[in-house]
């Protein structure tokens, strides 16, 4: 995530941007749980469409690489920052020229970010894969089959991924609650810290 304090009135909304390698890389990220020295990246603009998100005269950014979860053993807590400037340098020199002499407001975020913030084991940023076994119907359903009065929303829930399908998610939720009856039972009036 950053800011820059130039704008960039020719880069659109969203971008994706291919390394050299594909199918090579894919199989580095997700199956050799390697770091590899090239990259792809999807950058993200919101400024493009609302100026609100910078002040005037400024752009917002995040750029997004896909890395091996924490199943690869990596060393985030230095990667990490040499992550962000390698991809700095890179958008430096091909989509944002400029970009690295005025950054404001720099931050990145880790697999070890994702344990520790999200708690998800892995480090995992995304749900569950878009596979035919884990799609649509397959996901963890909005009421849950067990515990009552347990509803699940987002994206490793019905109907799926994607900040549409999140938004889906919560509306299908929310027309289930209306409905719900109250069932009280023994976890009904335990707080959080009893719970967990």
């Amino acid at each position: 995530f950053f800011g820059t304090k130039k704008q960039y009135p020719t880069v659109a909304h969203h971008t994706i941007s291919l390394g050299p390698r594909y199918e090579g890389l894919l199989k580095d990220i997700f199956q050799h749980k390697v770091l590899a020295d090239d990259f792809s990246l999807y950058l993200h603009r919101p400024t493009a469409t609302d100026v609100s998100f910078a002040p005037e005269g400024c752009d917002s950014f995040y750029a997004l690489v896909p890395v091996p979860n924490l199943q690869g053993g990596q060393d985030w807590t230095t990667l990490g920052r040499e992550l962000q400037d390698k991809v700095l340098d890179n958008l430096d020199k091909t989509i944002l020229p400029g970009c690295k002499q005025a950054p404001d407001h720099v931050f990145y975020k880790t697999p070890l970010d994702f344990q520790k913030e999200h708690l998800n084991p892995d480090g995992e940023a995304f749900s569950l894969a878009p596979t035919f076994s884990q799609s649509a119907w397959f996901r963890y359903h909005n009421q849950a089959e067990g515990p009552k009065n347990l509803y699940l929303v987002g994206a490793g829930t019905h109907p799926g991924a994607g900040l549409p399908g999140v938004l889906c998610s919560a509306k299908v939720v929310d027309h289930l609650l209306e409905k719900a009856p109250y069932v009280e039972d023994e976890m009904t009036n335990t707080t959080l810290e009893q719970a967990i």
